[in-house]
């Protein structure tokens, strides 16, 4: 099964209101939680990920993708949302100000330092550079969110975690054998 996007998805749309906004998603390829129902005024899905682009089947509004490094975007808006993508950049704090050059308000989801999905997942390093970044900027809201990454076994285990790199087999090889695996993931939800 692994994360109950359902539950990440409520929790998002509890933290901002996205309504008849202009909305730049970055991370867009990865699969979104932004609810379909709501109505923005167009939802401009990012990613440098051509490919993931084209399988997205976003309903809400007007909808157009943009295949790019998202420091290359000129595209102006009411909010960048940056979802689970912050980490995978290699200048987060260049991404944060770009982002607040193109919209007046961010919204970053992403993965806390110390959460152990973070660390099974081999990302710690990215993780504590997009916070460290994070830190310089004040933020409008904060809110921290507790999930889990579920899993009936360990083989649905790795092939979640096969994409991430040797470090995280090697983390995995902890669950050899178990059944029902739930590993904590421990999430922060920041208004910019």
């Amino acid at each position: 099964m692994a994360v109950d996007r359902a539950q990440l998805t409520t929790c998002l749309h509890g933290f901002y209101d996205f309504e008849a906004k202009v909305v730049l998603c970055v991370g867009a390829g990865h699969g979104q939680l932004l609810d379909p129902k709501i109505l923005t005024a167009e939802t401009v899905l990012i990613d440098r990920d051509e490919k993931s682009l084209a399988g997205m089947h976003a309903k809400q509004g007007r909808v157009r993708t943009i295949a790019a490094d998202f420091k290359d975007v000129n595209a102006p808006g009411d909010v960048v949302y940056f979802e689970f993508c912050l980490h995978e950049m290699d200048e987060p704090r260049e991404a944060i100000e770009r982002a607040k050059e193109l919209a007046p308000d961010v919204v970053i989801f992403e993965h806390s330092p110390g959460s152990e999905w973070m660390f099974y997942a081999a990302e710690e390093d990215g993780v504590r550079q997009s916070a460290q970044a994070l830190a310089q900027f004040p933020s409008k809201r904060r809110e921290n969110v507790h999930a889990e990454q579920t899993f009936k076994d360990h083989a649905e285990l790795v092939a979640k975690l096969a994409a991430q790199g040797d470090l995280a087999l090697q983390r995995a090889a902890r669950f050899t054998g178990a059944t029902n695996i739930v590993i904590p993931m421990k999430c922060d939800l920041v208004l910019l």
